[in-house]
């Protein structure tokens, strides 16, 4: 089904413009790897159109094989300690009320990359100190001690995704497991944070499935959940099962929020950091709500 033509409604706005421009060569001077680019976002031309793009520390190689991620796996070469300073000034340069920054999965190293975590988030915080900071994180194996060390950083959104169904975990995201992604949320929430995870439809899922995984989101009284079309980046990857209409992401909006889930952003295009800084209003309060000219206009 995957190499159907894509429906209408996965039409996506392709880059272009000035303040995409600007954006791009905000992130190359910086020498800053973006999940953008990485993980082949459809949204790249609306979101860097906007001067927003979700940067990605510790490397663009991961050590996990997801079935379902373009990111490149291997043997990471870079953990660069320098790095940390140029995400801060690349969000001061660009003039953002709020950032999202995520990382490759590092199990290579002793702590996961959890201290490259917490550097960059106290940098960032220092020199953009009216900036709303929301990270998205891998599970760390589930080491609790590593979450602590990102969430001592004090983060303002804390994102963990579980990306699909209990039953599809093991083939579509390898490594990992819903029973920790789950732990690392409730350990974040129980300390008091704002949480938020996603999850992708298309995978193979059952609809009676989506409904649980929605009830276990809200039962661990996650606060923002992203649902969004998977996409299949290249032949190799995970298939596409099905394309999702946009009546079907309504209708699970309208559950979610019934159960409780605070924040939903539900589509066929959505991603996790689609429309970040609106979803998070609720939380960081208006302040931080990315008001700013776009970089083209600076």
């Amino acid at each position: 089904m995957s190499a159907l033509r894509k429906p209408d409604w996965l039409r996506a706005k392709l880059p272009s413009g000035p303040a995409y421009q600007a954006t791009r060569r905000m992130v190359e001077d910086n020498k800053l790897h973006t999940v953008c680019q990485s993980a082949q976002c459809p949204n790249i031309g609306e979101c860097w159109s906007r001067g927003t793009a979700t940067v990605m520390i510790l490397g663009n190689i991961c050590t996990r094989s997801c079935n379902f991620c373009a990111i490149q796996s291997g043997r990471p070469t870079e953990h660069d300690l320098g790095e940390p300073a140029r995400v801060a000034d690349a969000v001061a340069r660009m003039g953002l009320r709020h950032c999202v920054i995520t990382s490759v999965a590092r199990d290579d190293l002793k702590d996961g990359g959890a201290g490259v975590w917490a550097a960059t988030i106290r940098a960032v915080r220092y020199q953009n100190p009216s900036c709303a900071i929301e990270v998205l994180v891998p599970d760390f194996v589930g080491k609790l001690e590593q979450v602590d060390l990102v969430l001592d950083a004090k983060p303002d959104i804390f994102n963990h995704n579980l990306e699909t169904v209990e039953r599809l975990q093991r083939p579509v995201r390898v490594q990992a497991r819903y029973d920790r992604s789950r732990a690392v949320l409730q350990h974040a929430k129980s300390r008091g944070f704002t949480t938020k995870t996603g999850i992708m439809l298309g995978l193979g899922e059952k609809e009676a499935e989506i409904e649980q995984t929605l009830r276990d989101i809200a039962a661990d009284r996650t606060d923002i959940l992203t649902l969004g079309q998977y996409l299949q980046p290249t032949p190799q990857h995970w298939p596409i099962d099905r394309w999702v209409p946009p009546e079907e992401f309504a209708r699970w909006k309208k559950l979610g929020l019934e159960l409780g889930i605070g924040v939903i952003e539900s589509g066929p295009l959505v991603r996790s950091s689609y429309h970040a800084d609106e979803q998070s209003a609720k939380y960081v309060g208006e302040e931080h709500l990315n008001l700013k000219p776009t970089l083209a206009q600076v």
